[in-house]
């Protein structure tokens, strides 16, 4: 008997609803219903909170198939979690452009580096432009740390992609506004995000 099989047995046995289930293993109805439905498997965590609720052992609950599936699941889930960590952490490292004197400006015949902040030999239109981007990327990243556990597949399927374009995005912008420093920071994170990409394909 496959584990859904035997979740459902140990639920209806129990007389229990997926959502009184759900309640008492402190998730959703939605992955308990996935879970008996065989689309899926419940994180350690999660399957020791199963184990104990019915008075049942993790051996038990599956086999030695499944604990190999359930071993990879979640070591791909740990590796996605420390992937949105770095992506969200770089991202909200852009913020350092508003304290850091990245950008140069022209002043008396001289060039001298200036935080973000002080740029004020540049249009303001631009200087809005590079605001906003900043901005941006930064609220990005918290957001990306805010919903690393979010499970939602059309989050998964674009948070690191807009992560790798507003990259793209803000290393062109700099290059074009002639600020090398900026714009050398930029594709630095670029690279480091497109390595971690290749190497979790």
């Amino acid at each position: 008997m496959e584990f859904h099989e035997k979740l459902q047995e140990l639920r209806k046995n129990r007389g229990l609803t997926q959502e009184e289930l759900a309640e008492a293993l402190f998730v959703s109805r939605t992955a308990v219903s996935k879970w008996e439905s065989g689309r899926g498997y419940p994180n350690i965590e999660s399957l020791k909170g199963i184990a104990r609720f019915f008075g049942v052992t993790v051996d038990a609950l599956l086999s030695g198939d499944e604990i190999l599936t359930l071993a990879e699941e979640d070591n791909k889930q740990k590796q996605m979690g420390f992937q949105d960590a770095v992506f969200g952490l770089l991202d909200i490292s852009i913020g350092l452009f508003l304290f850091l004197p990245l950008f140069g400006q022209t002043k008396h015949d001289s060039i001298t580096s200036v935080p973000l902040f002080a740029l004020t030999e540049i249009s303001s239109w631009v200087k809005a432009i590079y605001f906003a981007l900043v901005v941006g990327i930064v609220l990005w990243g918290i957001v990306t740390l805010a919903l690393q556990n979010c499970q939602k597949t059309i989050w998964n399927f674009w948070k690191r992609k807009i992560s790798l374009l507003l990259s793209v995005g803000g290393t062109l912008l700099f290059i074009i506004g002639m600020q090398p420093y900026a714009a050398a920071y930029m594709f630095v994170l670029l690279v480091i995000k497109a390595f971690m990409r290749m190497k979790r394909a």
